[in-house]
């Protein structure tokens, strides 16, 4: 039990690692909510790592800490949005099989987007923010799929580690 606490503890602090380092790389495309997501590759670990339930605990608890430490109310809650729902497609389909660690990582960011965007429907109330959309999949496809890819390797690296 011990064990895994201690395992969760090293997976918070590289998600708040790499959120934090996220904020100093000057990334802009000029759309609102394109990001790297460095921190979703802890996530995406954790998923074949960890227990459903404690990745989802882990997901709060980065996205909590760091919106307190590096964002704002607003970030939180898209964070959040998109997070969960993320997760959520994630996890059904490594249940469900037939997906790679990179396919399932490519679709995680996508729905994070996605999730992001619904929250902003209804932050602003109205549709029009899904003019972005379009953007928001290809750079979530762009950013899932680098994630997947630095997440297959650590997996493959991390095989012989009992959490």
């Amino acid at each position: 039990m011990r064990s895994r606490v201690a395992y969760f503890g090293v997976f918070t602090a590289l998600a708040l690692i790499f959120s934090y380092v996220e904020t100093l790389i000057p990334f802009q495309i000029g759309i609102p909510g394109v990001k790297l997501g460095l921190a979703n590759l802890v996530i995406v670990v954790a998923l074949y790592k960890l227990s459903l339930k404690e990745t989802y605990l882990l997901s709060i608890v980065r996205v909590l800490l760091s919106g307190f430490l590096f964002g704002n109310y607003f970030s939180i809650i898209y964070s959040l949005a998109g997070g969960l729902l993320s997760l959520t497609v994630m996890a059904a389909l490594k249940r469900f099989g037939g997906f790679s660690v990179m396919g399932v990582s490519l679709a995680g960011g996508v729905f994070h987007n996605i999730g992001q965007l619904l929250i902003a429907m209804v932050v602003v109330e109205t549709y029009s923010v899904m003019y972005y959309l379009p953007v928001l999949l290809v750079a979530g496809m762009i950013t899932g799929f680098v994630i997947g890819l630095v997440s297959n390797e650590m997996l493959k690296r991390l095989v012989n580690i009992q959490m």
